[in-house]
C-alpha cells in the first residue's frame, strides 16, 4: 500500500512538476518577439552612437550628407526641353575641365521674349551682349536646376529683364564629374569666362542660395584676388557664414549637439573632407556689391548666421553703402526656399544696385 502510495505521490509529483515546465515553455513561447525588440531598441542606438566615428574615420562621407547631390529632384526632368517648365530659355553644355562637363539653363530677359521664339543657341548667346545685366545663378544643395523654387527664379528675374545662367555644377543633375568645393569654383569661373567672352559691357552678377552662397563667395574673391578682377555683384540668398557653422546650427544635426565630440568627430571632419566655403573670410576681402537676403522664418540656415555675415562684410568694407542686408518677415512664409517668389524681389534688387 504504501509503495502504490509512495508510486502514487511520485506520479502527483511528476504531473505538477509538468505542468510547471508546460507553463514555462508557454511562457517563452508567448515572449518570442522579446530578442526582436531588443535589436530594434538597440539598432538605432548603436547606429546614433556609431555615426559620429565613421564620419571621422572616412570624413568623405560627409560629402553625401552635405551636397546631397544624389537627390535629383524633381524626377523625369528632360533637362534638354527647359522651355517646357520655363519660357525663354534654352539648354547647353559646357565642359569647364577635362572630363566634365555642365548642364546649363540660359533664360533671356522677357523683353525680348518674342524675338526668342524659336532661335537657336547662337541667338542666345549674342544675345548677352544686348546690355542687360546677366545673372549666374548658383543653387543650394540637393535637386537640380530644374527645381520648383529655382525654375521660378527664372521665372521671376527673366521678367525683370536678367539674362539668367543656371548652372548644375558637377555631379548634380546632368553634369558629369564628382562634386567637391574646387570643383565648384572651377565649374563657376568657367561659366565666368565663357559669359564674360560673349557679353561685351553687361554686368555680370554671382547670385547664390544656400549652399551655393558659400561657392559664389569663393568665385569671387578668386577673380579678385587672381585676376584682379571685380564681379559686378554678389548676392547671397540665405547664406551662412561658413560651412562649419551651418553644420553646426541646421535642423538634422540637432541630435548629435549634445554627443561629446560633436565638435571634433563631426564638424572638424568637414575640413578633413575639404569642405570649408569660408563666406566670412571671403567678404573681408570683397569690395564689390554686396546683398544679402534672409527670410525671418527659415528653417534650414538660421537667420542669425546671415546677419554674422552681414556684420563682419560691413566692418571689413570701406565703403559701407557697398553692404545691404534685407530681411523678409515670418508673416510672408519664404522661409529658405521661395524669397523668389517675393513680387517685390525685383525691385529691392535692382534698387541696390542703382538699376532702373
Amino acid at each position: 500500500m504504501r509503495r502504490r502510495g509512495g508510486v502514487g505521490d511520485s506520479g502527483g509529483d511528476i504531473v505538477r512538476a509538468e505542468g510547471k515546465l508546460g507553463v514555462a515553455q508557454h511562457g517563452r513561447a508567448g515572449r518570442w518577439w522579446l530578442p526582436w525588440l531588443r535589436t530594434l531598441l538597440l539598432a538605432p542606438l548603436l547606429t546614433y552612437v556609431s555615426f559620429p566615428f565613421l564620419i571621422r574615420l572616412f570624413p568623405s562621407l560627409l560629402n553625401k550628407f552635405v551636397y546631397l547631390n544624389f537627390l535629383s529632384f524633381p524626377l523625369f526632368v528632360d533637362f534638354r526641353r527647359p522651355e517646357l517648365l520655363v519660357n525663354n530659355t534654352i539648354n547647353l553644355y559646357l565642359t569647364t575641365e577635362p572630363g566634365v562637363t555642365v548642364g546649363i539653363w540660359h533664360t533671356v530677359p522677357s523683353s525680348r521674349g518674342a524675338e526668342a521664339q524659336g532661335k537657336d543657341q547662337r541667338w542666345y548667346e549674342e544675345a548677352l551682349a544686348d546690355a542687360h545685366p546677366v545673372i549666374i545663378y548658383l543653387h543650394g544643395n540637393g535637386g537640380t536646376r530644374a527645381a520648383r523654387h529655382r525654375v521660378q527664379f527664372l521665372k521671376t528675374m527673366g521678367a525683370a529683364d536678367f539674362h539668367i545662367l543656371a548652372l548644375d555644377y558637377r555631379g548634380y543633375g546632368d553634369s558629369t564629374g564628382y562634386p567637391s568645393e574646387n570643383g565648384f569654383n572651377t565649374d563657376v569661373l568657367a561659366l565666368y569666362d565663357w559669359v564674360k567672352a560673349r557679353s561685351g559691357n553687361s554686368s555680370i552678377l554671382f547670385w547664390g542660395h544656400s549652399l551655393g552662397t558659400g561657392i559664389a563667395t569663393n568665385a569671387a574673391r578668386k577673380l579678385q584676388e587672381e585676376r584682379g578682377v571685380q564681379i559686378g555683384a554678389v548676392v547671397l540668398e540665405s547664406p551662412y557664414t561658413n560651412i562649419r557653422d551651418a553644420a553646426a546650427n541646421i535642423p538634422i544635426t540637432k541630435i548629435f549637439r549634445q554627443f561629446p565630440g560633436f565638435g571634433y568627430l563631426i564638424l572638424d571632419s568637414m575640413a578633413r573632407a575639404g569642405m570649408f566655403f569660408p563666406s566670412d573670410e571671403n567678404v573681408k576681402v570683397l569690395s564689390c556689391p554686396l546683398l544679402i537676403l534672409h527670410a525671418d522664418d527659415d528653417g534650414v540656415v538660421p537667420p542669425k548666421l546671415g546677419h554674422q555675415l552681414y556684420e563682419t562684410a560691413l566692418q571689413a568694407y570701406r565703403d559701407k553703402s557697398k553692404v545691404k542686408l534685407i530681411t523678409f518677415p515670418q508673416k510672408l512664409g519664404l522661409g529658405h526656399d521661395y524669397i523668389s517668389f517675393h513680387p517685390e524681389l525685383p525691385a529691392l534688387v535692382k534698387d541696390f544696385l542703382n538699376m532702373k
